[in-house]
């Protein structure tokens, strides 16, 4: 005679009466496409009972990780790559001489006003 646990021999622990339709798992469901800018596409499911505003218009595509828009026609860009600026193309971009005086002088003045008040 077996002893211990109220377990039915050939059945799990715990999983009562209820079906796969009990979990969800039929449930009425939408399924919405989505594109990212190289065209890949991937489908998402929703329940058919949720409203169309809670249904994102944006996702992140999970194999290429861009972004993507239920709207195959116009997808989301493409984020655009800086290309590598070596030191000189910085040093270019530096501002003169008077455009930095300039700017101290905005921002000790605004300080200034701060302070004061």
């Amino acid at each position: 005679m077996a002893t211990g646990g109220n377990a039915i021999r050939g059945t799990r622990v715990g999983s009562g009466p209820m079906g796969e339709q009990d979990h969800g798992y039929h449930a009425d469901r939408i399924a919405v496409s989505y594109w990212d800018g190289l065209g890949n596409e991937t489908v998402r499911y929703f329940a058919a009972g949720l409203p169309e505003e809670e249904i994102p218009e944006t996702i992140d595509h999970p194999q290429s990780g861009l972004p993507a828009g239920r709207d195959k026609a116009n997808p989301p860009a493409l984020a655009k790559a800086e290309p590598y600026k070596t030191h000189l193309a910085y040093v270019k971009e530096r501002r003169t001489d008077e455009e930095a005086v300039q700017l101290l002088e905005d921002a000790l003045t605004q300080l200034r006003e701060r302070r004061g008040q």
